[in-house]
């Protein structure tokens, strides 16, 4: 049993090094966090200077979206449009789309880009408030 401990340990610390190298070679890893659409909201609602995307296509925004959404459609994101929106890298970014499977994707941008506090929120199919349209 100790021996198994000791090996665990061992390779926890491994781990660890690994990663740190990892970060330290590219620069630093950046990555989004997943919550749940009304946890997401919350979160929204509760922070100061954030931002919330809705990264469906046009006709679908106009359709209904969340209150307070803006759009920044997934097919079309780059880099440079994400830097015309949303200035700071540091700006905490809501991310969320129709099923959840484009927000992904679109955080996945977002991180790739440089930012830094991207939470995605799934998709508008588990928004339980009104629309705005």
């Amino acid at each position: 049993m100790k021996n198994i401990t000791i090996f665990c340990t061992v390779l926890l610390f491994m781990f660890t090094i690994c990663l740190c190298s990892a970060k330290n070679r590219g620069g630093s890893m950046k990555t989004y966090i997943s919550v749940s659409m009304s946890d997401g909201l919350k979160m929204f609602s509760e922070s100061k200077n954030a931002v919330l995307l809705d990264v469906r296509r046009p006709e679908e925004y106009q359709s209904g979206h969340i209150p307070g959404a803006v759009l920044f459609t997934n097919e079309t994101m780059t880099s440079e449009k994400a830097s015309n929106l949303i200035p700071s890298k540091n700006t905490e970014v809501f991310v969320y789309c129709r099923s959840g499977r484009r927000s992904k994707e679109a955080s996945k941008k977002l991180c790739n880009y440089g930012y830094e506090n991207v939470v995605e929120i799934g998709g508008i199919l588990d928004y339980a408030g009104q629309l705005e349209k």
